[in-house]
């Protein structure tokens, strides 16, 4: 810790620099745990340095994703709780990287906050590293800035960046997609980290009580519910890709099933998803049920219950189920590609 430097002035105006310090030491234990090469530089440095590997790789492809975690925020500060928002950034990010079958290396985070309280933002990174060692990426690097009078004193918000690399060879495409082909469901672990501005506004968040057991919600809060990170789903992808040959990934996030899982779809084709395979997770039910919300908007702006859809070959189903399943991905199959106009029919 840097004890010369400490400025009044900058104090006054509502920036503790030695905060900032003090943050960082507290952290440094958790970003150790994502460590994944020996490498010489320490957390605080200017720069991150990641020495890449591309054992393996004939043709390197980076990957980059960013993302925050939106107005999931809020349940956050209400809760008091936050060592699971920094799960749900990385998971953002990482999961939408690996559709295209990269594997991700590094991580890098931002947390801007109108007062910097060492303890809190120690909660927030150990999420982040939490989602690191669930992805198998490295936290590098990040940035905390205190921004009085731009924030809340007890408010602020995350984002992060990650960065992954694939053999351009194996980059997922839909080249290969065809009618028969079948979509495999990976099932989500809640709300994730979409759709918060309309939940907020369903359960009046602000002003309810979201802290008291709910019997439709398995004895838990509202709050607790809501607050269930992201499933991160990188190590089970990248198990299957190992072995299976994948025709399409979708990382369904906000606008649910009509607009994430048509974008790994070529033209000419679509997806006939089944309604009633869709296993729908009780707090999507309370949702609309509280919302009076129709269930065409609920699947246009939530997972319901699927994080993740993956299409492969009619010939590969069982295999890549089974593949799943042996890395605790209790998948199942939700419908078929079929020639049609429509990107995603829901039947």
């Amino acid at each position: 810790m840097n004890m010369q430097s400490k400025s009044d002035s900058y104090a006054a105006a509502g920036v503790d620099i030695t905060a900032g310090y003090k943050a960082v030491e507290l952290m440094k234990k958790h970003i150790a745990r994502t460590v994944t090469q020996a490498k010489s530089d320490d957390i605080g440095g200017f720069g991150g340095l990641f020495e890449l590997d591309l054992t393996g790789i004939n043709k390197p492809v980076l990957v980059g994703g960013t993302d925050g975690v939106g107005t999931k925020l809020k349940l956050a500060f209400l809760m008091d709780k936050h060592d699971t928002v920094g799960i749900d950034c990385v998971a953002m990010c990482v999961n939408d990287i690996i559709c295209c079958g990269a594997k991700p290396l590094f991580f890098l985070d931002y947390i801007a906050c109108g007062k910097n309280v060492p303890e809190r933002i120690e909660q927030i990174v150990k999420g982040v590293c939490d989602g690191c060692v669930q992805s198998g990426a490295e936290l590098i690097g990040g940035e905390t800035a205190e921004m009085p009078g731009f924030y809340p004193v007890d408010e602020y918000d995350l984002a992060g960046y990650s960065t992954g690399v694939v053999d351009k060879d194996k980059i997922i495409d839909n080249n290969s997609m065809s009618e028969g082909d079948v979509v495999i469901a990976l099932p989500s672990s809640g709300v994730h980290s979409n759709g918060f501005s309309l939940v907020r506004k369903v359960f009046d968040v602000e002003n309810a009580d979201i802290k008291t057991p709910v019997a439709e919600l398995d004895g838990k809060s509202v709050g607790e519910t809501l607050l269930t990170p992201t499933k991160i789903y990188v190590k089970p992808v990248l198990a299957l890709l190992n072995e299976i040959k994948v025709k399409g990934i979708s990382h369904i996030t906000g606008g649910g099933f009509y607009e994430n899982i048509p974008r790994s779809i070529p033209n000419g084709l679509g997806a006939k998803i089944k309604r009633d395979a869709v296993k729908v997770l009780p707090i999507f039910e309370l949702i609309a049920k509280t919302g009076n919300i129709s269930e065409r908007d609920m699947f246009n702006t939530f997972n319901m219950g699927v994080g993740m859809s993956i299409v492969v070959s009619p010939d590969d189903v069982d295999r890549a189920l089974e593949i799943l399943k042996a890395h605790g991905e209790d998948a199942y199959i939700i419908g078929e590609i079929v020639k049609s106009d429509d990107k995603i029919i829901i039947c």
